[in-house]
């Protein structure tokens, strides 16, 4: 398990946080490639891809295709491969070949029309927009490229008036309105730019499905207001957009130039901006979990098309850290231009990222100095604080906190993080008295939070004090994040820990089916089914959990119970049972 602290509200929902899976293997060097036969220059290249090994991966297919030199599917991969790793150039002649094969066109065609955008050949462009298959998705990615194409052509008003026609599920509306509003102020339509930004940022419910084009729009439309000399307007925008996601950088950035009075830039200057903005909205939107490479694909072409984008940077970082690909991250936020509203953030990162690699020394000088040079953002406290928790210096991460704190006249519901992470810390120093009262605190500014409702209900079960409370806690935690398995495990041991051992059962299997592959709720569920008198199935859960390389000091413990099982409950109470450990926080970029 990865230890690490993410501040949701800096980067939006962008940036991984706690992940379980074995690491990636996306920086090891590539080995020589002295495979002699077809089958296994394939094989390896699809275990090289598993693995997010992908040069290995390039490698193995380049070797494959020299003994089936016309396999398209190969063809097809190696393509997708090189776009992915923004090998862009390379993957050319293979989309090239691929262009004219309908089960392929879907990235093929796609990928020679970025590369005509970048030379500015919007007519060829338009044309390889055509395909003969698409899916829904398809159909809105090359309908809102072919329209930015039209006004690379000067065909301004057409290209509004064919994304008013765009016909498709009723998800397409938002990124139709959006580019519809974009390109009618790139083309000087500015009444029409007005109306469609204004149905974008009314569109209210879409944007809870896809969060960062809607922001984006809200964005594109502060500052078309504040070049339009309507600054109340911009201004009321704006903080209709912090009450959506509160903090976000860029907004907070354009805010402070709006009321200066500075000069505002669009969001877009050029239909290769556009077209770039397109496969950004598209991979942000479908960046929430299990569909990485397919992302990292639109991404990458977005990249080829506006090559300093500090948010499309921001998303393939997200990408590679939900891949585990600390190497990969670090590189890309260092890339983020230094004059970019994200760079702080991406800085602040970074030393999270430093961190998973165990250079935490690196990491700390990094965030000192980032404190020092703006002791206010509680973002570069939670970072530090999450570095110290990640080597287990909770001493050092309570001061860092209590620094936190100190700097807070009056805190806010913004601030609930710090206090909740101070609380954690006091915690794991087992001094409880000063540990409750930040979850208190937390509460109070954040109720009904349901990271901390179950951490702050689980320890009260675990110390058999406040249990009713403890409980009823832990059951809203589970209410509003019904599929997190930790909250879930939280609820069953606490049944375990009260003696309710046939409800811990049910709470413990759903847990394990939410997060199978993590030791300690394998652990748990094991110890129920015993109390219960499964003890075949606890000793396979115990096994299972003991595959599952835990921890030192769980593993110890699982052996043990192996060996010999749980002890009689007579004569003792259930907080004799083995010690465990404090509950997993749940990841908070990840909604319930």
């Amino acid at each position: 398990m990865r230890k690490r602290l993410v501040w949701l509200a800096s980067v939006s929902a962008l940036t991984a946080a706690i992940l379980v899976g074995p690491p990636a293997l996306a920086n090891r060097p590539a080995q020589p490639v002295a495979i002699g036969s077809f089958t296994g220059a394939y094989l390896a290249a699809r275990v090289a891809e598993v693995d997010n090994d992908m040069g290995s991966a390039i490698d193995y297919y380049r070797r494959a295709l020299d003994f089936d030199p016309g396999n398209q599917q190969l063809q097809q991969s190696l393509m997708l491969a090189l776009v992915s790793t923004g090998r862009f150039d390379e993957a050319l002649p293979f989309a090239e070949k691929l262009k004219t094969v309908p089960e392929v066109e879907r990235f093929s065609r796609v990928t020679l029309a970025v590369d005509a955008i970048r030379k500015k050949d919007f007519r060829e462009a338009g044309t390889l927009l055509k395909l003969a298959l698409e899916s829904d998705l398809d159909r809105l990615i090359t309908g809102l490229m072919t329209a930015w194409t039209k006004a690379g052509q000067k065909d301004g008003a057409e290209a509004v008036a064919d994304l008013e026609k765009l016909d498709g599920p009723e998800w397409f509306e938002l990124f139709a309105s959006y580019h519809q509003a974009l390109i009618a102020e790139y083309a000087g339509l500015n009444d029409q730019a007005a109306e469609a930004y204004q149905a974008t940022f009314d569109n209210v419910a879409a944007g809870s499905a896809a969060p960062e084009t809607w922001l984006r729009s809200a964005e594109a439309y502060a500052s078309f207001l504040a070049r339009s000399g309507d600054k109340d307007k911009a201004l009321e925008v704006l903080g209709k957009a912090d009450e959506f996601a509160a903090g976000r950088l860029p907004l907070v950035a354009l805010r402070a130039k709006i009321e200066k009075g500075e000069k505002v830039e669009p969001i877009v200057s050029t239909p290769a901006d556009g077209a770039s903005e397109v496969l950004l909205d598209l991979g942000a939107a479908l960046n929430r979990g299990g569909g990485e490479p397919f992302v990292k694909l639109y991404l990458q072409l977005a990249l080829v098309l506006r090559p300093d984008s500090d948010a499309v940077l921001l998303q393939l970082a997200s990408v590679a850290e939900q891949q585990e690909d600390s190497e990969q991250a670090i590189s890309l936020y260092e890339r983020i231009p230094a004059t970019s509203p994200l760079k702080r953030a991406a800085e602040l990162q970074l030393c999270l990222n430093l961190a998973d690699l165990k250079r935490h020394e690196e990491a700390i000088g990094r965030l000192k100095k980032l404190i020092d040079a703006e002791p206010d953002d509680m973002r570069a406290y939670l970072a530090l604080g999450g570095v110290y928790a990640s080597k287990e210096d909770y001493k050092s991460a309570a001061e860092n906190y209590d620094r936190a704190v100190a700097r807070l006249n009056e805190p806010t519901n913004a601030n609930w993080n710090v206090f909740y992470q101070r609380g954690i810390s006091y915690e794991r120093l087992k001094q409880w008295p000063k540990a409750e009262p930040n979850f208190r605190k937390a509460l109070e500014l954040f109720p009904d939070q349901p990271q901390v409702m179950n951490y702050l209900g689980y320890s009260w079960v675990d110390m058999n004090i406040n249990l009713n409370e403890g409980l009823d806690l832990i059951r809203k935690a589970v209410d509003l994040r019904p599929s997190d398995g930790y909250i879930v495990d939280s609820l069953g041991w606490a049944y375990y820990r009260l003696k309710r051992f046939d409800e811990a059962v049910v709470e413990l299997e759903r847990a394990v089916s939410l997060k199978p592959d993590d030791p300690v709720l394998n652990d748990h569920l094991g110890d129920a089914y015993w109390r219960v008198g499964r003890k075949l199935e606890a000793t396979f859960q115990w096994s299972h959990a003991r595959d599952l390389k835990p921890e030192p000091d769980i593993l110890l413990s699982v052996q043990k119970k192996l060996k010999e099982g749980l002890p009689p409950l007579e004569g003792k109470t259930a907080l004799e049972a083995p010690a465990q450990p404090a509950p997993k926080a749940a990841d908070p970029d990840k909604k319930g």
